[in-house]
């Protein structure tokens, strides 16, 4: 029987910037997934979508998979011939019971690899300001679980860690804060030592509370702090406030939907995310290449026909120069010709198939491109549109008033799904005000379309363009426009609206 190859993953404290190199390249490659609960939903994503997904998540006091299970899947998958993934929060080795997993692999003579994860004993601290280590401060740091078993007492050496004199971190200790608190205070340590706990560590909704070992517990059931956390103990805690940049963010903890499709969204998500944003991807359509299009294989069989080629999306770039591909045809077809783009964005995309763009209007609208086409294109020159079946009339009716010859040629189709309405209903009504992206109409449309029923006055919308605000206007959606149809203009506006907020609730208190 072909054995296959197990590896265990650590996916880190959630931050898929945190994932190592190394561990998205097996997750990218997977056949089957065995993941745990506290892997966040962004590194999931990167799991291809005909691999086989086992999720064995453990709560506290919860374990619907038990541990001698979740080995035992792994033998099993292994012996089927797959490329396994053990992927686990953190580090594998870190209270991540690995080296049990790799037991019953060992002993079914299963090859497997071991790839580190940034722990959160590190990683937490350093994203609440709070250096593990420090010269002035302690010469060693130590990592403890607070977790224990079912049934039995924490077991920790609170005199030795209180001698020790360096910084302790407990992980899996929320549960168990009160024990720990009040066994180091039993072994003599001062009650005024400072002491933290991260909730969510490293994630957009992660929460800080400062304290010292006398006040924390207090403190923690206050603010109903929740699994995951870590708690943080040690003079190294009172650098927090001096040296805390995460939560300084423009944006942090914002929650915002944003609606491109899922192969378009990466930029404009990362990019909010750097701010602290709380993204939420919620595409609200898809982009579909239309299939056996003879109306593309005709223009382009006779492109010399046609002076300019333009586009109003990096999606009509793309498709034609996959289609060319597909064709064993290269860009040399394209000589002569020149090119416009509606913006930035389509520009950059045909950039990076080594074509540079003649013409991008000013303002990034379909209105301003074919304006700017009739005054700089020649009356005998013919323009052929690479578009959306369900493009803007706005482009054609500019080129027929001005009797321009040009070609319509529709080669993809704009798709509206329908996933994860439920959800997006429960964090609208959860969350008024809250910000949605729209980068064209149709995704208005499309998420429109997709929560009937819910009330639009409930969020605000943020809009690349006057066709885009025209349909938000449509739907009674609260919106802004972005002063330039860009990605980074929409975020600027997002930052601008947010501070004006943030000044309003100052100025209430």
């Amino acid at each position: 029987m072909k054995k296959g190859f197990v590896v265990l993953v650590g996916a880190g404290p959630g931050d898929r910037g945190l994932l190592t190199l190394k561990g998205m390249e097996y997750i990218k490659n997977a056949e089957v997934v065995v993941y745990d609960r506290l892997v966040s939903d962004d590194i999931l994503e990167l799991i291809p979508d005909n691999a086989k997904k086992i999720d064995v998540g453990k709560e506290s006091g919860r374990h619907p998979v038990p541990q001698e299970e979740i080995n035992r899947i792994l033998v099993d998958e292994a012996l089927a011939g797959k490329l396994v993934i053990r992927l686990k929060g953190g580090d594998p080795f870190v209270f991540g019971r690995g080296g049990e997993e790799l037991e019953l692999l060992e002993l079914n003579g299963i090859p497997f690899e071991v790839v580190p994860g940034i722990t959160s004993a590190i990683s937490a601290p350093a994203f609440a300001g709070i250096p593990i280590t420090h010269r002035d401060y302690c010469s060693s740091f130590h990592v403890i679980t607070g977790h224990q078993k079912k049934g039995e007492e924490l077991s920790v050496n609170f005199k030795a860690l209180v001698q020790s004199g360096g910084t302790l971190v407990f992980l899996m200790g929320i549960s168990s804060l009160r024990q720990i608190l009040d066994g180091l205070l039993a072994e003599g340590m001062d009650k005024h030592m400072p002491a933290a706990i991260i909730e969510n560590g490293t994630r957009a909704g992660q929460r800080k509370i400062l304290g010292t070992i006398e006040n924390l517990y207090e403190k923690a059931v206050e603010k109903s702090v929740k699994s995951p956390a870590v708690i943080v103990v040690g003079k190294v805690c009172g650098l927090s406030d001096r040296f805390d940049w995460f939560s300084k963010r423009e944006l942090m903890g914002v929650k915002i939907i944003v609606t491109r499709p899922k192969d378009s969204a990466g930029t404009l998500t990362a990019k909010l995310k750097e701010l602290g944003a709380d993204v939420i991807e919620y595409p609200c359509i898809e982009i579909k290449e239309i299939e056996n299009n003879s109306r593309l294989e005709r223009v382009v069989s006779n492109i010399k026909e046609y002076s300019w080629i333009v586009f109003t999306s990096k999606n009509g770039v793309n498709i034609l120069f996959e289609y060319l591909k597909r064709q064993n045809k290269d860009i040399r077809i394209l000589a002569g010709q020149k090119f416009a783009a509606i913006g930035s964005q389509t520009a950059e995309t045909l950039a990076g198939y080594g074509i540079i763009a003649d013409y991008i209007p000013e303002i990034f609208d379909g209105k301003h491109l074919a304006e700017g086409l009739c005054k700089i294109a020649g009356a005998d020159e013919k323009i052929l549109l690479l578009r959306a079946l369900k493009g803007s009339a706005e482009i054609t009716a500019v080129l027929k008033e001005n009797e321009r010859a040009f070609e319509d040629v529709p080669v993809y189709d704009t798709l509206y799904v329908n996933k994860g309405s439920r959800d997006i209903e429960a964090l609208i009504n959860g969350n008024p005000g809250i910000y949605v992206t729209f980068t064209s109409a149709s995704t208005v449309e499309g998420f429109v379309g997709s929560i009937q029923g819910i009330d639009l006055g409930k969020i605000t919308g943020i809009c690349i363009g006057s066709q885009t605000s025209k349909a938000a206007e449509k739907y009674g959606i609260k919106h802004y426009i972005s002063d330039e149809a860009t990605i980074d203009s929409m975020i600027s506006k997002i930052t601008e609206v947010q501070y004006e907020r943030n000044t309003a609730t100052k100025t209430e208190k």
